[in-house]
């Protein structure tokens, strides 16, 4: 669903530090110091990944999986055009 390494690049993209996130997905700050403390794909309870992916989504990152269009493959974060 997201890697650390995605979640650490969204709220770099966003310019936010790890309580603003928390805040922004009404999920705990030691939740998010877990997560991206994961190595690889983050681990969790499926309804927290949900509000943080949701929460990533409302502030304008768009989430790249493996197989999605993009210039090369891997997974990778991106900033949304403006109104989309």
């Amino acid at each position: 669903m997201i890697t650390s390494h995605q979640m650490r690049a969204a709220r770099a993209l966003l310019g936010i530090d790890q309580k603003q996130l928390a805040a922004l997905s009404g999920v705990s700050l030691p939740t998010i110091q877990r997560m991206e403390a994961s190595e690889g794909n983050v681990r969790g309870v499926v309804s927290s990944l949900i509000k943080i992916v949701d929460a990533l989504d409302a502030a304008g990152v768009e989430l790249i999986g493996n197989e999605q269009i993009s210039q090369a493959r891997g997974r990778g974060v991106r900033l949304k055009e403006v109104g989309s």
